[in-house]
């Protein structure tokens, strides 16, 4: 075959695109099973498995971005996102042991006892210990944190723990909510005209293996109801995205921050489910009082939210002339300022019903329909927040995922993937030093991506070679 008869790799057939997902997948499906072994045994590392899991990772979303489909394909997705979850169903957890206080808090509502009333290691809980030895001997803090977490998840443990208190249920239940997750995005994706085979950017994200397959995290039911809401939006149904919105943040806190993209003004019906759902979330637990809101309090001083030691951005004026100086509260007064100017952004675009519905800069930069103008606003709020505060656990930026699956960007993935990494190298493990030259090289990444991905918008031969437009939408 000549040069000029060859067909570009642009232009492979749908089997090809198969083919080369069905590789990557199993490639993927290879490296979880590694993961495992590394619980055990050192071999490649967890750096080793991670940075080779984004690379195969990437390269399955630009061929899903940019090549054909057929029917067959989105099932190959789907097989690969339930086998890479099936493999860390079993093994205990070994990264975190958050998902051990999940079911602690379950077994003590079960004995009649509100779990912010005492810390594991109280002594009035010491009944409990026996049947439950292996749960208390993993849960991190038990000697002095009373439960960090919101009643709405507290619900969920009491009905899971109720069912099979082991950890391999709990992962169950975690693994179903991103089967919830991932069909409220197929739904959103369908109504947007995006295909289906776009979810494999949720599906077979490694940070959401690792952190709610193998460790169980929490997120995974707020991300269910985020998507949700999501979707409920869209839809024009402010009840159900009230209601949705209600429960993310009452599983876990950060989710609230997306309430100035939801909201529509004129429909106050929204915002009047939502403060439904956190009264009567905090109703049920509140012969506590203040304790209700457990550990947050001890939470935000341990991690240095308070003193200005979490927040790299601040850290980083540090080591700039003439900003050393640079005060917690004036980078707190900057913080408030960037959310405010986000706000009214989104109170004059996709809050306001007479906002004229023609396609703006940021539709038709990703290809949405006017009435998902809400989108963006939601998806800026959502990556302003782990900017500015700097998370230092991979699993609190997994509710990025859904955002990039609708609308993929490649500096929101440069700082998932490269957070994703960053944790599992030896910078992760000290703090102060290590822990700022880690953000250091994440955040530098990060500008490099935008950078990247300006100079992409603007190269004609980027949009030909490397995307397709939405087709065989089912």
């Amino acid at each position: 075959m000549s040069l000029a008869s060859a067909r570009p790799w642009h232009h492979a057939r749908a089997w090809q695109t198969n083919l080369a997902l069905i590789l990557l997948g199993s490639g993927l499906f290879l490296l979880t099973l590694q993961l495992i072994s590394e619980y055990r045994r050192f071999t490649i590392g967890f750096s080793g498995v991670s940075g080779w899991s984004v690379v195969l990772y990437l390269s399955a979303i630009l061929i899903i971005r940019s090549q054909p489909a057929d029917r067959y394909t989105f099932g190959i997705i789907l097989t690969f996102a339930i086998a890479f979850r099936l493999v860390t169903l079993v093994p205990a957890p070994y990264l975190s042991s958050d998902i051990y206080r999940y079911a602690w808090d379950g077994v003590v509502q079960h004995a009649h006892i509100s779990p912010y009333r005492y810390v594991p290691g109280d002594p009035a809980l010491q009944f409990l210990r026996g049947p439950n030895q292996e749960l208390f001997d993993h849960i991190n803090r038990r000697d002095y944190a009373h439960t960090i977490y919101p009643p709405v998840a507290q619900f969920l443990f009491y009905v899971i723990t109720f069912i099979n208190p082991t950890m391999t249920f709990m992962k169950t239940a975690m693994i179903l909510f991103e089967g919830l997750t991932l069909f409220a995005l197929l739904k959103l994706l369908r109504e947007l005209g995006v295909r289906r085979e776009q979810s494999l950017l949720y599906a077979w994200c490694p940070l959401l293996v690792w952190e709610i397959g193998s460790s169980g995290h929490l997120d995974s039911v707020a991300l269910a109801f985020m998507g949700l809401a999501l979707l409920a939006r869209y839809r024009r149904q402010p009840i159900l995205t009230g209601l949705f919105l209600g429960l993310a943040i009452m599983t876990k806190m950060y989710p609230l921050v997306l309430f100035p993209a939801l909201f529509r003004r004129g429909e106050y019906k929204m915002p009047a489910a939502l403060v439904v759902v956190v009264a009567v979330g905090y109703a049920c637990y509140s012969s506590v009082g203040m304790k209700v809101f457990g550990f947050l309090g001890g939470y935000v001083h341990e991690e240095g939210m308070d003193t200005g030691t979490h927040y790299f951005l601040r850290e980083l004026t540090q080591h700039l002339p003439g900003l050393h100086t640079l005060s917690v509260k004036s980078y707190f007064v900057f913080v408030t300022i960037v959310f405010t100017v986000l706000i009214i952004w989104c109170w004059r675009t996709c809050c306001n019903p007479a906002w004229p519905k023609v396609n703006s800069a940021q539709t038709r930069v990703f290809g949405l329909p006017t009435e998902a103008d809400f989108v963006i606003p939601a998806f800026s709020l959502a990556f302003t927040l782990m900017l500015l505060f700097s998370p230092r656990y991979p699993w609190y930026v997994a509710w990025l995922v859904p955002f990039v699956t609708i609308v993929p960007d490649l500096t929101a993935f440069a700082y998932i993937c490269g957070l994703f990494y960053m944790c599992t190298t030896s910078l992760a493990v000290g703090s102060g030093p290590s822990q700022f030259l880690l953000n250091k090289c994440l955040y530098g990444g990060v500008f490099f991506a935008f950078l990247l991905d300006i100079i992409l918008r603007r190269w004609p031969i980027h949009r030909r070679h490397f995307t397709l437009e939405p087709e065989n939408v089912r």
